[in-house]
Formats: structure tokens, sequence, C-alpha cells
């Protein structure tokens, strides 16, 4: 793909992001909100460049009727709305935000430790309602309460960091194998975390695996009287048995952010096992939701996209195998996605030669099942050298830049 083409962005993706690639020279279209499957392939019809949050469901289906479909940008964290290995057996580079709304996500968490731990939300409702309550009891101060991270990453590290300077203690668990950072206890089971801390707040990631992660054990095993948060994933926590655990009075609060179902756009009915509990804080997914967060998200996701239609480039996509070339005026670019395969790669320089074409520069990765080079050569693609390369039995897509 030679000159820029079109892109759409759905789910009121921030402007910053429609700026950056219209400065690139691409079209823009925008959908305020999620589309369903058929009005999204009819809108992704001679689509290069797809915006998303996480409300879009990208599945397998839609993937193989969009082949005009070059790169997906999720503009958030998670990408499991995305079927990834559809998208790498179809050649659809992926990209998202992995680091740009740490910092709101974690400021929200330690505002709701605080709040719940001073039971704030029920001061508010009683002086709303016009009742004077000036008691101290159930209220507590963070300094010196335990934490317990579970999901150690970008989020949990952060939160580690700040909860010390609180005079938080910390402990965290996390499957891999993570760095402590400062003061921070590794536990080396969940359980023993649950058992041994005051408040527990998950930051784990979209994997099926962690899928009903948190239910009726886990609660049983937490302190009487702690806190729980969940900010990462809706599916990971089972609300029901949260609920029964608040109502016993078992937990004294618990913050939520994600959840198992959530509505398409504001506005819409909100469902939920956790609405009307004492001491619990409800927030519809706002986690990275603040001005600074989606301006980062928006210019960090279109310039991903932009550097991969224009270079090739796939740093930090979660898909592909993670390589760029440097930039050099009057580059041929050639890219080939591929199963990864031995012998692919001088299959690709033998027909180079044979055409007496010369190779200024050439990286090649793989990851998983499939292989990505990137070849710099010395003149244009001809179409009988394209279709040789088309042709071969492990290629899956190629594009000229």
């Amino acid at each position: 793909m030679r000159q820029p083409g079109r892109a759409l962005l759905v789910e009121d993706v921030h402007p910053d992001a429609v700026r950056i690639l219209e400065q690139a020279a691409w079209h823009v279209d925008t959908a305020p909100r999620a589309l369903p499957d058929g009005d999204l392939v009819g809108r992704l019809d001679g689509v290069q460049l797809l915006g998303i949050r996480s409300q879009t469901q990208l599945t397998a289906s839609v993937l193989e009727k969009c082949r005009d479909l070059v790169a997906v940008g999720a503009f958030c964290i998670g990408t499991n709305q995305i079927d990834l290995g559809a998208a790498s057996r179809l050649g659809v580079a992926v990209f998202n935000a992995p680091f740009s709304n740490t910092r709101s996500v974690v400021e929200l968490v330690v505002a709701e430790i605080i709040s719940l731990t001073r039971r704030l939300t029920e001061k508010d409702r009683a002086m709303h309602a016009g009742r004077w309550d000036k008691s101290a009891a159930g209220a507590h101060e963070v300094r010196g309460r335990r934490l317990g991270i579970v999901g150690y990453g970008n989020i949990g590290t952060q939160l580690s960091v700040l909860a010390e300077s609180l005079g938080m203690s910390v402990s965290f668990y996390d499957t891999a194998d993570r760095l402590a950072l400062g003061n921070a206890r590794r536990c080396s089971t969940l359980e023993e975390l649950l058992e041994s801390v005051d408040v527990v707040s998950l930051h784990v990631d979209g994997r099926p695996d962690n899928r009903g992660l948190f239910g009726e054990a886990e609660l049983r095993r937490m302190r009487p009287g702690s806190l729980f948060l969940n900010l990462s994933r809706g599916f990971v926590v089972d609300h029901e048995a949260l609920r029964r655990h608040i109502e016993s009075g078992h937990l004294a609060g618990a913050a939520v952010d994600v959840f198992p179902s959530e509505p398409a756009a504001a506005g819409d009915p909100f469902v939920s096992d956790l609405r009307g509990l004492p001491n619990v804080i409800l927030t519809p997914h706002i986690g990275g939701s603040t001005e600074e967060a989606q301006a980062d998200i928006g210019q960090f996701v279109a310039r991903k996209l932009v550097d991969y239609a224009e270079r090739g480039a796939t740093p930090l996509s979660v898909n592909l195998p993670n390589l760029e070339l440097p930039a050099r005026a009057g580059a041929h670019l050639v890219v080939h996605i591929h199963r990864n395969t031995p012998g692919v790669l001088a299959a690709i320089n033998a027909i180079f030669a044979d055409h007496q074409v010369n190779i200024e520069a050439q990286v090649l990765a793989t990851r998983g099942e499939i292989g990505y080079v990137i070849s710099d050569i010395s003149s244009e693609l001809t179409a009988d050298m394209l279709a040789q390369l088309a042709g071969m039995d492990d290629t899956i897509r190629i594009r000229t830049l």
C-alpha cells in the first residue's frame, strides 16, 4: 500500500488520533459507539486502518470479511476483544496502549482505597440525605495498613510505589517472576496473600486463564473486615459471591470498575448484583478515563498505526514479531508476512536475486507461527516479483511501501 488510504475510528476515540492520521494524509471516518458485526463489516469496506476501544468485538468472522484491513489499533490496554489468532493468520497487525493510562488507573485505585477505608461513601450519602454523623466508627487511616496486589505488571508496580509512599505495606502475587519494587514482599501463592493483607486489588490481564480467578473460595480466604478492588477485567470476579460477602459483613467494602457485561454506550441501563450495597463504589469502566490518559492513548496508538502503514514498523505489536528498519530516503520496502517455516527468507532472497534486485537492508523476526520480513530493495517491486512472492506456499500477506 504505497499511498495512504482510509481509516475508521469507532467508540469516540480521542480527537488527537484523528489529527495525527489526517496529518499523515489518511482519510478518517468516525463512529461514536461500537458497531454490530454487520454494520462494522459494511463500514470496513475499503478501510485499511481500524481504531477501536473495549466494546467493539473484532471476531474472526469480521476479520475474514474485511480483507482490505491492514492494522487495528486498540485505543486501550486490553486486546481480549480482538481475535488475535485470526488477525495473525490474516496478516493484520494489532497495536494497543499498554502504558498510557497506567497513572490514571493507579490514582483511581488510591482514591478508592482511601474512600473505602474512611467510609466516605456512607458519609456522603448521609449528608445528602440531611443526616449529620460525625462518628469515627469504622473509619481508618491507610497508613500502616497492608495492601495485597494481584498482578504485578505496569499498573501493579506503580500502585506498589504510591501505596508505600502513603505508609502502606505492600505484598504482591504474580504468576510471572517479577522484581519487587521498594519494600514490597512477594507472596508465593495467592492464598498466602489473601490471608495476610487488609486490602486486595486485582490488576491481572485479560487472558482466558484468568476467567473466574476470584470467586467464593478466594473471598472466603480474605481477612474479616478487609477491602476488595477490581479495576482489571470484569470476568475475573464472581459478583454474586462478592455481594454475599459484603452483605454478611465479612468484607468491609469494595470498589469495582469493570463488569462481566457492560452497557454498549452512555445512557444504556446498567444491571449488577453489586448495586445498592453499603460502602461499595461502582464506576463505569473509567480507570483510564482521564483527559490526560485518553489524549496520550490517542497519540500513541495513532502513531503506531502510521508507522506500520508507512514503514512496516511493528514495535509493541501484540500479535506480530516486533521489528523495524531505520528510515532511509528513497527506500523501496517490501513487507512479507508468512507462516514460520524454514527456508522462507532464502526463498524471498532468491526471487530478488533472480531479478537482479539488490537488498539494501533486511530484518527478520518470528513470533510463534508467524514470520515477518522487511526488505529494503534497490528498485520497486515488479508485478512478476510480486506474483512470485505471493505464490510462495507460506505467504500470508505482502505489502509494498
